[in-house]
């Protein structure tokens, strides 16, 4: 995501969409995160935890997709050249079709950012905007809990209800 100011924000959620990992990138290319983003990832879940990982078509990098398929089952990573017929039959199937409609979640968790202050950041400099980006993180899923347990709540009152 390159925001209004004009830093990029690597994001990755869970999928129950709470945002599990959040980087301001710093002059560095999308192609060369995907790599130690996996492994941040993999070392706080657990090898076994990971079912897929999707990433926008600016990641993608033969080599990295290899690599990570080694670890990580459904590796979601869109090539954004020509594409030979393996990739080309890989990328219509339905597997990789249901999980690159999944990725517009973090979409949506890139607009949640916007609407928690990534907005305007009224600090100017990087380390203030890294601070800004932090609490929207924490702003973020704070409301995505919220709306979870009262989402809890609705269904208990709800169940009260039928049975009264």
């Amino acid at each position: 995501m390159r925001d209004e100011i004009g830093h990029d924000i690597l994001v990755a959620s869970d999928p129950w969409g709470f945002i599990v990992e959040h980087q301001v990138v710093e002059k560095e290319a999308e192609v060369s995160l995907s790599i130690p983003l996996a492994e941040r990832l993999l070392n706080r879940f657990g090898e076994d935890a990971i079912e897929s990982i999707s990433f926008d078509k600016g990641f993608y990098k033969r080599e990295n997709k290899e690599l990570l398929s080694l670890y990580i089952p459904e590796v979601i990573m869109p090539r954004k050249s020509r594409k030979n017929q393996e990739e080309q039959a890989e990328e219509s199937g339905r597997t990789f079709q249901n999980l690159r409609h999944k990725h517009s979640a973090v979409e949506l968790n890139i607009n949640r950012l916007e609407h928690h202050c990534l907005d305007r950041c009224l600090d100017k400099w990087l380390h203030a905007f890294k601070r800004y980006c932090a609490r929207g993180v924490a702003a973020a899923n704070l409301h995505k809990l919220g709306n979870v347990l009262q989402e809890k709540v609705r269904k208990k009152h709800d169940k009260l209800r039928k049975v009264a």
